[in-house]
């Protein structure tokens, strides 16, 4: 693979993509385990985290409102010491880039605060809506708003705690709203109750909060997801915590093998992982894929050999990378109940459909998703692909390019969000390297 700054072009494969590789470490885990290790009393060491952008502005906003993170082992080692819920820094003035994790965690950890706070980040961040969660915030006693727009970023906190009381937040935007109180509320002054308003999007994220919460010390009482209660004046307990691999990366990997009809084990994911997205292993498996399940491995052997119709709310930072495997198979693909998916780093429903066409496509854009048509059997072609500085874009759009010459991606950088040496480890395992 040719890899000037700019734009990368893939390469083919002569043959099946064959191998195994242990992804870094979950983004969504490691920003989870940053906050509560940074509100729990005294040192946590985190292992196996993540170093990529969306982590360093987390840690960085952290060490900003006078946190001590310090960072080993090239970054895979965290070691956050917290202070007990409070936040030594009464001003701060934080960039988040385009993490959207960080700006709507930190927004809560600030309203947590005494004093004034101020998050802002990429022009793009300024699109992104936030209001769900600064209405939600002020219903608790919270006093935060868009500081140029309502219900948008940059936002603003005059931090003097967390009265407590109920709070309503919708389910339908983005679940990081629900997570970022979840982990706020067990300080609040007295007790806290949270309701979710309608269908909650990307349920397994939220249960991944509510069990890296546990591994603090707090655990919250809960109606089915859909209620939320705090004790108040709770305090997470420091602890040494082991991240999983990136289930979310694991499936660029797992798409390999299905688009060239290989065999690809992913190491340090199992079944039972705290991460939903190990099931999109499943859509692999209804594609015609076989799939193993061991307990320290998942593996996925064989073609996708026909199109599906599923719903992919609960793991849906993988619907771009079903979107190439469709491109191979028999008969359409419809991707379902990801709507939200609008407001990530791109619109991941419009801009995905317009590059799936480059390669000979045919796309139907749905109201909660959208309906691929293959080329016929060899006829999909190579295509330069936008990836709209969006990380899974440009992961996800090079895979075509294992079998189709003449696929490149442009600026392939943006994959540093939460994978920077992704073309090293794909170009690694197509070569049969990578163990």
């Amino acid at each position: 693979m040719s890899k000037p700054t700019d734009r990368i072009e893939i390469e083919p494969v002569l043959k099946p993509v064959r191998g195994t590789i242990r992804p870094p470490g979950s983004k969504s885990i490691t920003n989870r385990a940053l906050v509560c290790a940074a509100l729990a009393i005294g040192p946590s060491t985190l292992e196996g985290a993540l170093d990529s952008e969306d982590t360093r502005v987390m840690v960085e906003g952290l060490r900003q409102l006078g946190l001590s993170v310090a960072v080993e082992e090239a970054g895979t080692r965290l070691v956050v010491s917290g202070r007990g819920g409070r936040l030594p820094a009464s001003t701060a003035d934080i960039f988040v880039g385009n993490s959207g994790t960080t700006i709507r965690f930190l927004t809560a950890l600030c309203a947590l605060g005494h004093g004034g706070y101020r998050l802002d980040g990429v022009a793009r961040m300024r699109e992104r809506p936030i209001g769900d969660l600064l209405t939600a915030l002020n219903e608790l006693g919270a006093d935060c708003r868009g500081a140029l727009r309502d219900g948008f970023p940059p936002v603003e906190i005059r931090g003097r705690g967390l009265a407590g009381g109920r709070a309503t937040v919708r389910g339908n935007i983005s679940s990081q709203f629900l997570s970022a109180l979840l982990m706020a509320i067990p300080y609040a002054d007295s007790p806290a109750e949270l309701v979710v308003s309608g269908e909650l999007v990307s349920r397994p994220y939220v249960e991944m909060t509510l069990r890296v919460m546990q591994s603090f010390g707090v655990t919250l009482e809960t109606e089915e997801l859909a209620v939320f209660r705090a004790a108040g004046k709770q305090q997470y307990q420091s602890c040494r915590y082991e991240i999983e691999p990136d289930a979310s990366a694991a499936s660029y990997f797992w798409a390999a093998a299905a688009i060239t009809g290989g065999e690809v084990t992913v190491r340090g994911l199992s079944q039972d992982a705290l991460q939903g997205d190990v099931k999109f292993a499943q859509c692999l498996a209804q594609m015609g894929c076989e799939v193993r399940y061991e307990a320290e491995g998942i593996t996925v052997s064989g073609r996708a050999a026909h199109g599906i119709d599923v719903d992919m709310n609960a793991i849906s930072d993988t619907v771009q990378t079903l979107a190439p495997v469709a491109l191979f198979a028999a008969g359409p693909t419809t991707i379902r109940g990801v709507g939200h998916i609008r407001h990530k780093e791109t619109d991941r429903i419009g801009d995905l459909a317009r590059e799936l066409r480059k390669f000979g496509a045919l796309v139907e854009e749905l109201d909660d998703g959208l309906r691929i048509e293959p080329p016929p059997a060899g006829q999909v072609r190579g295509a330069t692909v936008e990836t709209y500085h969006d990380h899974r874009m440009a992961m996800s759009l090079a895979l075509p390019g294992l079998v189709v010459p003449g696929v490149v991606v442009l600026d392939p950088g943006c994959t540093a969000k939460t994978y920077p040496g992704y073309f090293d480890d794909l170009a690694r395992l197509v070569r049969g390297t990578h163990k």
